[in-house]
């Protein structure tokens, strides 16, 4: 049974399909590459890209090769995404320096960790730096929380940043992705 905003009894939302309303704004920007460390918050845009034949999905084994992997991509003629969770940012800064110095375009996608509902204490320091460390090398952060507002969100910056070679990040709040659950 749902309630008013549209939520089944347990509280889960039955609309969220907000994955798939981003891949469609990646596809309408002109996104070819989209690069990821493996985060069960993005897993359906990780799936999506993968089936995709227009667009390359790079695992990596580490967030700051992909900020190298996109500066080539753009220096190839291609746009690209990079997706990590906020506990891989901290291994992003040296590297956020190449998109300082050579004012190249960074899109990237953090799903937030350490907030509401996480059962993982270690993820609480990173989460609680994530925006600020971003925002020390240059980059400019927008946090959403509604799913309401994520493609738009997504489509506006994704313009900005590829309009303007800037560098940003889209914070994908922890209650937006939903309550990570630990399984054995």
């Amino acid at each position: 049974m749902e309630n008013q905003a549209g939520e089944n009894q347990a509280g889960e939302n039955q609309a969220a399909n907000w994955p798939d309303d981003v891949y469609a704004v990646f596809k309408s920007q002109g996104i070819q590459q989209l690069v990821y460390v493996p985060d069960a918050g993005h897993a359906r845009l990780i799936e999506l890209a993968i089936a995709d034949p227009d667009m390359q999905a790079t695992a990596l084994t580490t967030e700051e090769e992909g900020i190298a992997l996109l500066a080539g991509a753009w220096l190839g003629g291609q746009r690209g995404v990079l997706l990590m969770q906020s506990s891989g940012v901290g291994n992003c800064i040296n590297m956020l320096s190449l998109t300082n110095t050579c004012r190249f375009p960074l899109l990237t996608l953090v799903t937030m960790r350490g907030e509401w509902a996480e059962f993982n204490p270690w993820q609480a320091p990173m989460s609680k730096a994530t925006q600020s460390s971003l925002e020390n090398m240059g980059v400019q952060c927008f946090r959403l929380e509604d799913q309401a507002e994520v493609a738009q969100t997504v489509d506006a910056v994704a313009t900005q940043v590829f309009a303007g070679d800037q560098a940003a990040a889209i914070l994908l709040g922890q209650k937006l992705i939903g309550k990570k659950e630990w399984s054995r």
